[in-house]
């Protein structure tokens, strides 16, 4: 698939993502970029159409100008996804997703801590602050939250949590941006289950 037209990646990723409840039925985006112009899904690509996209589903249009935010089927948070192409020339994905184990976290207002060694590379995690869904305030929120870790996108990618929301990646392509996607999940996940660990043993000495 590396080598496929960017549609295809992003068909083949957004369904990759559902299946594995890195997204929902809520929402979400995908996006790369190709030069001056970025491949986009649709809106309401997982409440109506459940994320089994076809190519022909996928927008495109200039990073400069209103083009894109002109179409009828444009993702509001697409927003988001401008505005990281705008200010951050090595992004070359942005996936915005809503996973199973990372939620707790935006709504628990909590960082994710890089606890195993996969995700090591990434650091922490931050909460930007809240602003609604679909706002100019959340996408230059993203952009603020992700200013200074330009190191870590050209290294693979770099994430910030949404408040009550979600998390959204940016990557060097798609592939390094699934790929910290479910790192970042699965660490999450991490996190969550040490509280399912029963109390240490308490060691038993003969004498």
């Amino acid at each position: 698939m590396y080598d496929r037209p960017i549609p295809e990646q992003i068909v083949y990723v957004a369904r990759r993502m559902f299946e594995r409840r890195l997204t929902d039925m809520a929402g979400g985006n995908i996006s790369a970029r190709a030069g001056d112009a970025i491949y986009i899904t649709p809106r309401y690509a997982g409440s109506k159409q459940h994320w089994q996209l076809s190519t022909e589903d996928i927008l495109c249009g200039a990073l400069t100008g209103e083009e894109l935010l002109r179409q009828p089927r444009f993702s509001r948070e697409g927003k988001a996804h401008l505005a990281i192409y705008r200010e951050f020339p090595d992004v070359g994905a942005v996936i915005h997703a809503h996973p199973f184990h990372v939620l707790p976290f935006c709504v628990a207002g909590r960082a994710i801590e890089p606890v195993i060694e996969a995700t090591q590379k990434f650091g922490v995690t931050p909460v930007v602050p809240f602003a609604p869904a679909h706002s100019a305030d959340l996408a230059q929120h993203v952009v603020d939250g992700l200013r200074g870790r330009e190191a870590s996108i050209r290294k693979q990618a770099a994430a910030v949590l949404l408040p009550k929301h979600g998390i959204i990646v940016a990557g060097l392509d798609l592939w390094a941006a699934i790929d910290a996607l479910e790192r970042i999940d699965w660490n999450a996940w991490c996190i969550l289950s040490q509280g399912m660990f029963p109390p240490a043993p308490i060691p038993y000495n003969v004498e």
